[in-house]
């Protein structure tokens, strides 16, 4: 059986790759406007004809896309921020909890999550879930991305070759849009604080939470964290928790490692005798987390292999 597909903002950084893991596929048949792309009625036809619709548009643009779906049938994955805290939406991301596979496979509306936020709800959710971190600890997020995670303005900007920094940090305001979705999707209770950057490099990230183990009120051992992210995350095919003897041998990690991948791996640093611990989490921001998460859920959705056309 085929399935119809229609990417509606094909033509941004998150659609191409989107595009680029699914034209290949013998299974899924896409819906391509081309010129039309603009038209409100090719958009309509299209997003109400296909079996599955993926929305890559900014926050406004897709609230009008999906108010424009009037066939009950068609299944939506936004790839916005505009759903990811609306309880009528289903979180995609199928390793969070048990039962969240099964959750998206059974929706037609699936919110894609952000790509910070997939690394951080990756490290903490299990640890508040599991009471080593209580849910009103505030918890602080440090995190560094390629420059293609900001957008069309921000990778032509960095690609000019004049004037980007090799570094920038922003959200300066403490207000940035992921704080809202990585709270809730943790279950924490505090707004987290969240101090993003980008580099002068394409794609690939890494996402890090410090922790004072001894301020803890169970004051557990590096172990006991690495273990419960591990149990968290066994049988996963996609995310991978490092062991400890391999992060302990480790002088450095590059945020590019995992770039082209749907993977993500999860770091637990520190001294086996310490008060303290650095969480790390790496991804490629354009697979994880953005197109490769996608395509995921759309392979739920439609009841397929989850991993077809991902690696």
């Amino acid at each position: 059986m085929t399935h119809t597909i229609f990417i509606d903002g094909e033509a941004g950084t998150t659609g191409l790759e989107i595009r680029e893991r699914l034209e290949a596929r013998g299974d899924l048949e896409l819906i391509l406007l081309g010129d039309r792309r603009r038209d409100v009625e090719a958009r309509r036809e299209a997003l109400n004809s296909a079996d599955a619709v993926i929305l890559c548009l900014p926050d406004d643009a897709a609230r009008e896309a999906v108010a424009m779906i009037e066939n009950p049938a068609v299944r939506v994955i936004d790839a916005s921020t505009a759903f990811r805290v609306d309880p009528a939406w289903i979180y995609g991301f199928p390793e969070m909890a048990p039962g969240q596979r099964e959750r998206i496979a059974g929706a037609t509306r699936v919110s894609n999550p952000g790509c910070y936020p997939t690394g951080f709800i990756g490290l903490v959710r299990p640890l508040v879930s599991a009471g080593i971190i209580p849910a009103g600890q505030p918890v602080t997020v440090n995190a560094v991305s390629g420059y293609s995670g900001g957008g069309k303005a921000m990778i032509a900007e960095f690609e000019a070759g004049e004037g980007a920094p090799p570094y920038r940090a922003y959200g300066l305001s403490l207000k940035h849009k992921h704080v809202p979705e990585m709270t809730k999707h943790t279950g924490l209770e505090r707004p987290v604080l969240f101090a993003p950057a980008v580099g002068a490099y394409r794609q690939g990230m890494l996402v890090e939470v410090p922790l004072h183990l001894a301020a803890l009120p169970s004051s557990p051992s590096v172990e006991v964290v690495h273990g419960a992210l591990v149990e968290a995350y066994e049988g996963a095919r996609f995310v991978e928790v490092a062991s400890l003897e391999e992060t302990e041998a480790m002088t450095g990690l590059s945020p590019q490692g995992l770039n082209g991948t749907n993977r993500m791996r999860l770091h637990v640093f520190g001294d086996r005798g310490g008060g303290q611990a650095r969480l790390v989490a790496l991804l490629d921001n354009l697979g994880k987390g953005a197109s490769g998460a996608a395509v995921q859920n759309l392979n739920l959705m439609l009841g397929l292999d989850e991993g077809a056309g991902l690696v």
